[in-house]
């Protein structure tokens, strides 16, 4: 099965694993019945909890599955019983190598036999394909490169489309934790308006700009302070190609300024 789309999603909260008031929630719950009804071979995912200096992927060899990582702190004791036992997917992380390394993006992918998966990674899985039965592999970010980079990381990533592998980016659309409010259900104007920003240069498809988002985008350095959880989307951009298409596939809010934006990417 060959796939035409990436995707970017915006995990927000960790309790997005048990919290029903969260739209969102609903929205990944619902994935397979209005997204993507297609079962991919293998799930490649990039998320923004994940940084290190050069490349990594976690390579999980069977039986064993990948770890569920509970990198939070002081949140509900359930949520700590939460598990996520996915298949490791050892050929797709040396694929992802040797694109990476044919590409010239990086002169090094190192290979993480331990790692499991954080949250980033399997709350949003957890709620999309709950049986846990599709192989996962992580792929980090490099938060002292640039958006551009990650792009291009993306960029040599997009043979694995070809391969049946559904790339994801899991990440914010906007991630300024300190300038969150509890229970707010208003949103600070700087939130609204880099959201609607991103939103309009993505389906416009001036992904250059998005690349230069902290010269072109209004409060671009507010809505992400640290780049962490916004390079998860130019690597999904990268994979889908540069005259893929941007839809807007689900849009809500939480703690006034925390954006759930997520965005499908389908190539020409």
């Amino acid at each position: 099965m060959k796939v035409k789309e990436t995707f970017f999603l915006s995990h927000g909260s960790p309790t997005l694993s048990i919290d029903e008031s969260l739209p969102a929630r609903h929205f990944l719950k619902s994935w397979k019945d209005t997204v993507f009804p297609h079962t991919p071979n293998s799930i490649l995912i990039i998320s923004g909890h994940w940084e290190t200096h050069h490349p990594s992927v976690n390579v999980i060899a069977p039986p064993n599955p990948n770890d569920t990582i509970y990198d939070f702190n002081g949140f509900p004791k359930p949520m700590y019983k939460l598990k996520y036992p996915a298949p490791g997917a050892p050929h797709l992380a040396k694929r992802v190598k040797e694109l990476v390394l044919a590409s010239g993006v990086a002169d090094r992918v190192d290979e993480d036999t331990k790692r499991g998966l954080d949250h980033g990674a399997w709350v949003p899985l957890m709620l999309m394909y709950p049986e846990a039965d599709i192989p996962v592999c992580q792929l980090s970010v490099q938060t002292q490169k640039d958006a551009t980079y990650h792009y291009n990381l993306g960029k040599a990533l997009a043979p694995l489309k070809e391969e049946g592998v559904l790339i994801i980016g899991s990440g914010s659309a906007t991630h300024n934790l300190r300038l969150l409010k509890k229970n707010s259900t208003t949103q600070p104007s700087w939130a609204l308006e880099f959201d609607t920003w991103l939103k309009n240069t993505l389906i416009e498809g001036k992904y250059e700009d998005v690349n230069k988002y902290e010269e072109k985008a209004p409060y671009g350095k507010v809505a992400h302070p640290w780049p962490d959880h916004f390079y998860p989307l130019h690597v999904a951009m990268g994979a889908a190609g540069e005259n893929a298409e941007a839809k807007l596939i689900h849009h809500s809010w939480s703690e006034g300024a925390l954006s759930y934006a997520s965005y499908q990417f389908t190539s020409a």
